[in-house]
């Protein structure tokens, strides 16, 4: 057996809501989480969105049934979306790197450029800032690991730095420890801005807030 690539040109979605403003003083690239969609993760951005702030969803490339325990059938089940599995990883992540950096020029000219990940976002979109040709002012890291095959040194060329953010009771907090420990991104001279909230592994409205009015 032997194994083949070619490069297909690819349909992809995402959404937007907010901007309008000219010119455009802010734009957020919002990505979601395994599982999730890109119409209902933009829904809680709707506390920050304004006419000169773009939020910017954009979708995972790969969809799935959601099968619920005990299996049924995929005509009723939920669909989600993910960035990546471990198959044939890295060139799913060539593909959501090449598909991210066309979000942006497509939907570009925001003096200041946001990228929020939530949970397997995170990685998503450490590795787009990483190995990507976007510029990006500021990172924020919500309830997922920077994950270890990222050179911290990547993240120097962002004006304004890295945010963390954890809920308390996140389930995954340990792991999400692991890639996130500030000394690995002290030893390369970034000092991420570190966010708690009351809750689990979600979004949180009033932290969201808190970050957009800085």
């Amino acid at each position: 057996m032997q194994e083949h690539r070619l490069v297909t040109t690819r349909r992809a979605r995402y959404y937007t809501i907010g901007g309008g403003a000219q010119p455009l003083a802010e734009s957020w690239i919002v990505l979601h989480g395994l599982g999730q969609l890109a119409s209902a993760f933009i829904t809680y951005f709707q506390s920050i969105d304004t006419p000169d702030r773009l939020v910017v969803a954009p979708e995972a490339l790969n969809r799935h049934y959601m099968m619920p325990e005990g299996g049924g059938s995929s005509r009723d089940a939920k669909i989600g979306a993910t960035w990546m599995t471990r198959q044939d990883r890295e060139n799913e992540i060539a593909d959501y790197v090449d598909y991210l950096d066309a979000v942006w020029r497509e939907t570009g000219g925001a003096s200041r450029v946001t990228v929020l990940g939530f949970s397997q976002g995170v990685a998503t979109a450490a590795r787009w800032i990483a190995m990507g040709k976007s510029r990006i002012d500021r990172f924020v890291a919500w309830a997922g690991q920077i994950p270890p095959d990222v050179d911290p040194s990547a993240f120097t060329k962002l004006s304004e730095g890295i945010t963390i953010v954890t809920g308390k009771t996140d389930e995954y907090s340990s792991w999400i420890a692991e890639g996130d420990d500030k000394g690995r991104l002290e030893v390369v001279g970034i000092k991420p801005k570190v966010l708690t909230f009351d809750g689990g592994h979600r979004m949180d409205r009033l932290t969201l807030d808190a970050i957009a009015a800085a």
